[in-house]
């Protein structure tokens, strides 16, 4: 019984201890879009056909040891055989009346890897989420050596205990290492759901920017660089992006360390809620003033 405990407290780390950083939730921002357009979901790719099945079969789909030697030849079965079977005629189609002709295509490239490299805010939230990622790992590291001194004395000390005490300590144990299992969890999801929230500012943000900025040179296509094999600077939009997204986002809004966004927008989502229920009531009657002059919102207001 101990040992299976040991075991549990062994893999408490097996939810936290996985690398992570922001760079890699920056590569999710692949799509190329139509600048000054509306931006529509990316189109599922069709289903590609199966391979009908050859004489032969794959090494790979076989269990381990066996090869394709085990089977002389002319044993095939029934399903391994090329099957060939004769279409239907295909349907007619007729020719489509003489539609609209797209404008030719002025081409843009921005990569976004290098965006989020050169980007001041993904760094200042990379650097700390690294730091919240770490101070997680080493929490656990602690509680796992935590755990296994515990199992390691109830082990030392069975002789000395009753059948009821070890039922107890036990039992203790199994609740300490769910306990902690649970814990740590959430503090992972919310390191996760924090980093997607980040994520999400930015990329918005990088997609707003890189409109401007093709509207601004007559671009109406813009692609990824690391979608294509090679292009020249002349089609290089990054220093542009680069240069403009760090004047509007230099900083990012990054939720409190344990705080999960969703929770934070509830408690802001309650916040607003009460003010609007104050000013709810009549205020007593004022001389009519002059209206305050419009302020001029933010760059970074503008593009939020």
């Amino acid at each position: 019984m101990v040992s299976s405990c040991l075991l549990r407290a062994s893999a408490l780390l097996g939810v936290v201890l996985s690398s992570y950083s922001l760079p890699a939730a920056a590569q999710q921002n692949q799509q190329w879009f139509v600048p000054n357009q509306p931006r529509t979901a990316p189109a599922r790719p069709a289903p590609r056909p199966s391979p009908a099945p050859s004489s032969q079969p794959d090494p790979q789909t076989l269990a381990p040891g066996l090869t394709t030697d085990a089977a002389p030849p002319g044993t095939e079965t029934q399903s391994q055989q090329q099957v060939q079977m004769q279409l239907p005629p295909p349907p007619d189609v007729p020719p489509l009346p003489k539609g609209p002709t797209p404008p030719a295509a002025i081409v843009g490239v921005l990569s976004v890897a290098d965006v989020m490299r050169a980007s001041t805010a993904f760094q200042q939230a990379d650097k700390e989420f690294v730091g919240r990622r770490q101070k997680l790992n080493e929490d656990a590291q602690k509680e796992q050596v935590s755990l296994r001194d515990l199992g390691q004395q109830l082990a030392n000390e069975r002789g000395k205990l009753t059948p009821e005490q070890i039922r107890t300590r036990e039992k203790e144990l199994q609740d300490r290492i769910a306990e902690s299992r649970r814990v740590f969890g959430e503090r992972n999801r919310i390191i996760q759901e924090a980093s997607q929230y980040v994520m999400a500012q930015i990329d918005r943000a990088t997609e707003m920017v890189t409109q401007q900025v093709a509207i601004s040179r007559g671009i109406n296509l813009v692609l990824n660089r690391a979608q294509i094999l090679g292009t020249t600077s002349d089609f290089d939009m990054t220093p542009a992006v680069v240069d403009d997204l760090n004047k509007i986002m230099a900083s990012v809004v990054i939720p409190p360390d344990g705080v999960s966004p969703v929770a934070m927008a509830q408690s802001q989502g309650g916040a607003a809620g009460a003010g609007a229920a104050a000013g709810s009531t009549p205020a007593p009657a004022k001389p009519p003033a002059k209206p305050p002059a419009a302020a001029s919102s933010s760059p970074q207001q503008r593009h939020q």
